[in-house]
């Protein structure tokens, strides 16, 4: 019988852990992962082998691979979102108009989730990816989101996540986050210097829900070469606030 503790699954735990290495792996064996995830090698090889079975993970020999099937699961669950159905036009003109990469991002368990990303012709490759979560304080389109959540729910996220630093310009103190959110808040809008990746820079504008806190943030993003001067400061805050606005007018009244 499975081990449980305060409500939870051992066993299940067990095989999401195995999940997340073969993830984070890109594939891996039964000894790497046993390695990876210190523990017994025939235990990852039973949970390996249910999965399997169920078609969640694959095999390529003594490689094992997550499986598509949680693409279908990744599908159903960003379209019955309908923040991405009323988003995605906005976020596909915003990367035609700027030619570079436009994003909708929402928060879920403290993180932030890219939910839609749109490239335009001239859009940079970044490691994003929907799907991919990323820690809401290193990124504008996080930060616009935590500028208009309660204060409660900011302080647990800060208190489950901290304010880890991904580059050099990574706002890591509280108090300096805090004097930030309250100038997104004053100016509608929320800016990253290359804060989660050097070199590249992005203009975010939070999407309020009808009960006044941020439901999600869409954004633009562009290298540092492109995205300066009044670029940076005028042109892009004006789009992303647009598009921001009209989403949030279509999902009130359509």
């Amino acid at each position: 019988m499975a081990a449980k503790t305060e409500g939870r699954i051992g066993a299940l735990e067990t095989s999401l852990r195995v999940l997340e290495a073969l993830k984070r792996l890109e594939g891996a064996g039964v000894t790497e992962l046993a390695k990876e995830l210190h523990i017994p090698k025939s235990t990852v090889y039973s949970h390996l082998n249910t999965l399997r079975q169920n078609e969640y993970v694959v095999r390529d020999g003594d490689t094992y691979r997550v499986g598509l099937k949680f693409l279908d699961f990744g599908e159903h669950a960003r379209n019955r979102m309908r923040i991405y159905d009323v988003a995605k036009p906005q976020v596909d003109h915003l990367a035609e108009k700027t030619g570079e990469l436009a994003n909708l991002l929402v928060e879920e368990h403290g993180e932030g989730v890219y939910v839609y990303r749109a490239r335009g012709a001239q859009a940079v490759r970044v490691d994003t990816h929907a799907g991919m979560r990323v820690k809401l304080h290193c990124t504008s389109l996080g930060k616009a989101i935590l500028a208009h959540l309660p204060e409660e729910q900011v302080d647990a996220i800060i208190e489950r996540w901290g304010l880890p630093e991904r580059t050099p310009q990574t706002v890591t103190d509280r108090e300096v986050l805090e004097e930030e959110l309250a100038a997104i808040r004053e100016r509608g809008y929320a800016q990253d210097d290359g804060e989660r990746l050097s070199g590249l820079r992005c203009v975010a504008a939070p999407i309020i829900g009808q009960n006044g806190y941020a439901v999600g943030a869409i954004s633009v993003s562009g290298p540092m070469s492109r995205m300066k001067g009044e670029r940076f400061d005028e042109e892009i805050p004006e789009l992303v606030q647009s598009a921001a606005n009209v989403t949030e007018l279509n999902m009130t009244y359509s």
